[in-house]
């Protein structure tokens, strides 16, 4: 990992590039190696060159007292200091390795190099005692076992304790167990009885044997004497004890009681106690009263060195018969250690425009405690603005948490706290004076780290969204900050066309109106600029969803509504209830509770032989079909969304009840005169019939009473002698000596048949006939162009007076019924 900082220092005004890098790197060497052997090329294996080792005043640090490695700078390698033993360093512990870290500074680089120490087999397996004395009985039975006691290697894995071997004999056989630690111990077992009287003393040899190469070994002399009559072992009352001990426990602390017991009197019967081998020093730190089994501390117990013991105890009677059981003392940690604090590299002054996350210092905490009391908690005064976040295991860097202002605040005193978790906890603290260098840089900030807004669908254009805010720690032209839609599209489209920001106010308004079915939602970035010079700048994300309505009507997919031709679902007669007659397919394009569609039966034939199902639109009967029931029957059904408000659509389903094809062909013949067949249709023939039997009868009653009238004018006229002046009404001209026409020309034609449903209705038929036009050869005479005869063929009538003198307009209706 590698961050590049930037820092600045008044005195040179200019700007150096500090590097912090995390590396890691393993060797593996086996112990016992020389003063001055070579461990590894760091340089070439961190990829550093040897002039930036000795620039950066590359050293180790590590908290051990001992300084088992040193690095050369001057070849960029690392070699072995101090000789390392592998079990004096890490004991039983396997894998073993120790840490330590390379720090270089200007930039400061902080590598860690993890050693792991290769066991050799420089050890070969050991008994704690030359001679073995074992007292047996002659009377001991077949397979009765004797405990040996075990040898100890220090070597770890394939080097360590491998295997016993017991020189040849005639009575003993050796049996070998392992421990759950890995320990291996040895059981004779009595093959075949003994002698006293024959043998009374045996003299055997039992070697351990490593699996090193070249293999080593170790031997112990195991002395028996046979003694008289025993018959009885001691027998412990429990396999395995177990205990516990704290740390630093007081010498003589008591830990636990072994008891065995012997059933044999006298002599026989009494049992003594000893530690059969104690792996490591576990001996020097315990000790057994041997007449009561009682086991007490007798050296200073460290939990940090070993965290757990196990003993093997041996309880033997003066016969020489023996039993063996396991004590497993656990150390109890105390919190006896407090956290050390080193400081490792630190930078006391720095400019107040570094970002967040530029490291202060770097500093390691290290506590020797375990488990909860070495769990270390590193902690600031509050209100700083520095965190503290750890890098490698046991470091931590100081970083600054906000940007720095020195016209606020010039220093700080920074007190670094490392609290451990036991109880009561322990705490140690350093204070760090860190100094802020002066520079006017304060970029603008928004409120919210990204922003989102929902927006109805079909909105009015120009309508405003929402306002994003930015705000800026500096003051008068560099604290002015203007908002700017950063240039992107959406599906192709620039993000423009969508919204538009105001400059000023932040105010997002929509720059058309959206469709949820075409878009559901976009984002984009708004970038806050200040008015300093160079301008400094941020960007957010803005996140706008589309809300649906319910603007889309439900389509219905079947049935498929044709033009010209019928068709029809056929029900056969003997359908039973629930009979599935058709299944009606609505989509609705909405989303959400909009496209949640519902189907009625609107109108049917007969309502009480079918039904509609609410959710799936499935047709049904209802009842059985019977005879009586119509061929045809035409159903209306309605299909509606659950949208505020909703909105439906309508299909026609024709039905037929047939049993055969052709019965169906005859009845649905004249289904093209039916499809536009609707309820209303009557009421408003009707209607209409009615207007236009009013208009006519007005009319006439209007025609006859003008003529009566005009006539009985006209013979005033005539017997007084006056003379005739013809009047021309309104509207009517006479250009150029050719007679003008009537303006309108009105027909009207009223169709009606028995059957209602087949009645037809006609309005403004274009009229060819009874038009009257007027002749230019006679003044003041208008004459009709027809061929049949009327009351205008009399001479002197006294509607031909009228229509000499007044052009009148011709009316004419044909009912038929």
């Amino acid at each position: 990992t590698w961050c590049w900082l930037w820092l600045w220092s008044p005195s040179c005004s200019s700007r150096v590039w500090w590097l912090l890098s995390h590396g890691q790197i393993r060797y593996s060497v086996p112990e016992e190696m020389k003063k001055g052997a070579l461990i590894g090329n760091v340089a070439q294996d961190l990829g550093l060159d040897l002039t930036r080792l000795r620039s950066g005043r590359a050293r180790i640090v590590s908290g051990e007292t001992t300084q088992y490695t040193e690095l050369k700078t001057d070849k960029g390698i690392l070699v072995v200091n101090e000789r390392i033993d592998r079990e004096e360093l890490c004991g039983d512990t396997t894998p073993c390795s120790f840490s330590f870290e390379i720090i270089l500074e200007n930039p400061i680089e902080l590598h860690r190099v993890t050693v792991e120490i290769l066991d050799v087999n420089d050890h070969a397996p050991t008994f704690k005692n030359k001679v073995i004395n074992l007292e047996i009985s002659e009377s001991a039975t077949v397979g009765s076992h004797f405990d040996l006691e075990s040898a100890y290697d220090p070597d770890a894995g394939i080097h360590g304790l491998q295997n016993y071997v017991l020189s040849p004999n005639d009575n003993f056989a050796l049996k070998q167990h392992s421990n759950a630690d890995g320990t291996r111990f040895a059981v004779m077992i009595l093959q075949k009885p003994l002698d006293r009287e024959l043998k009374p003393h045996l003299s055997l040899k039992l070697i351990a044997v490593d699996g090193g190469t070249p293999q080593r070994s170790g031997t112990v002399n195991i002395e028996i004497t046979v003694l008289d009559v025993n018959d009885n072992p001691p027998v412990f009352n429990q396999s395995l004890y177990k205990a516990t001990v704290a740390e630093n426990a007081p010498l003589g602390t008591y830990i636990t009681t072994v008891n065995a017991s012997d059933a044999d009197s006298g002599s026989n019967g009494l049992v003594t106690y000893t530690f059969s081998n104690v792996k490591g020093k576990s001996a020097e730190k315990f000790e057994i009263d041997s007449v009561s089994g009682r086991i007490t501390v007798v050296d200073n117990i460290d939990f940090e060195k070993d965290k757990k013991f196990e003993i093997r105890v041996i309880a033997k009677d003066q016969g020489g018969l023996s039993d063996a059981t396991k004590v497993v003392i656990d150390v109890v940690d105390i919190n006896d250690n407090a956290p050390i604090i080193n400081i490792m590299s630190f930078s006391n002054m720095i400019s107040e425009d570094v970002p967040p996350g530029t490291t202060i210092a770097v500093f390691n905490v290290k506590d020797a405690d375990s488990e909860r009391n070495g769990q270390i908690t590193c902690s600031l005064d509050s209100n700083l603005p520095f965190k503290i976040q750890s890098s490698l295991t046991d470091y931590y860097n100081l970083l600054s948490h906000v940007a720095f202002d020195r016209e606020t605040k010039h220093e700080y005193n920074i007190t670094i706290t490392a609290t451990d978790s036991g109880s009561p906890p322990l705490s140690t603290r350093t204070t760090l004076h860190v100094k802020i260098s002066d520079v006017n840089d304060n970029a603008p900030r928004f409120t919210k780290p990204d922003y989102s807004a929902y927006i109805v669908e079909n909105n009015t254009p120009g309508v405003s969204i929402f306002t994003v805010r930015a705000t800026d720690a500096d003051w008068n032209q560099n604290a002015r900050v203007s908002y700017i839609l950063e240039d992107s599209s959406v599906n192709g489209v620039p993000v423009s066309s969508y919204v538009s920001i105001s400059a000023d106010s932040g105010v997002i308004h929509a720059v058309r109106s959206f469709d949820y079915e075409q878009i559901k939602d976009f984002q984009f970035r708004v970038k806050a600029q200040d008015g300093g010079s160079p301008p400094l700048r941020s960007n957010v994300t803005v996140k706008i969803m589309i809300q649906d309505q319910n603007d889309n009507p439900p389509q219905v997919l079947y049935p498929v509504q044709t033009g010209g031709s019928v068709v029809a679902e056929m029900v056969p007669r003997s359908a039973d209830v629930g009979y599935l007659v058709t299944k009606v397919v609505a989509v609705d394009v909405d989303s959400g509770q909009n496209a949640w569609l519902s189907y009625k039966l609107q109108k049917a034939t007969d309502r009480a032989l079918f039904v509609v199902g609410s959710q799936n639109g499935e047709i049904r009967t209802i009842r059985q079909v019977s005879d009586k029931d119509a061929v045809k029957q035409r159903l209306s059904v309605i299909v509606e969304d659950n949208g505020q408000p909703s909105r439906s659509a309508t299909v026609i389903v024709n039905v037929a009840v047939a049993d055969s094809f052709p019965e169906v062909l005859s009845e649905f013949s004249d289904f093209p005169h039916d499809k536009e067949y609707n309820d209303n249709l009557t009421f408003y023939l009707v209607l209409a019939l009615a207007v236009v039997s009013f208009l006519f009868i007005t009319c006439l009653v209007v025609i006859i009473s003008v003529k009566i009238y005009r006539w009985r004018q006209s013979r005033i006229l005539y017997h007084s002698n006056l003379p005739v002046i013809p009047y021309y009404p309104p509207r009517y001209s006479d250009t150029l000596g050719t007679t003008g026409t009537l303006q309108h020309v009105y027909n009207y034609e009223v169709c009606r048949t028995t059957d209602s449903r087949k009645s037809d209705c006609k309005f403004g038929r274009a009229g060819s006939q009874n038009v009257l036009i007027m002749d230019p050869s006679c003044s003041g005479t208008m004459q009709p162009m027809q061929s049949k005869k009327s009351i205008l063929d009399e001479p002197d009538s006294p509607l031909e007076v009228i229509l000499k003198t007044t052009p009148t307009t011709i009316l004419d209706a044909k009912p038929f019924f």
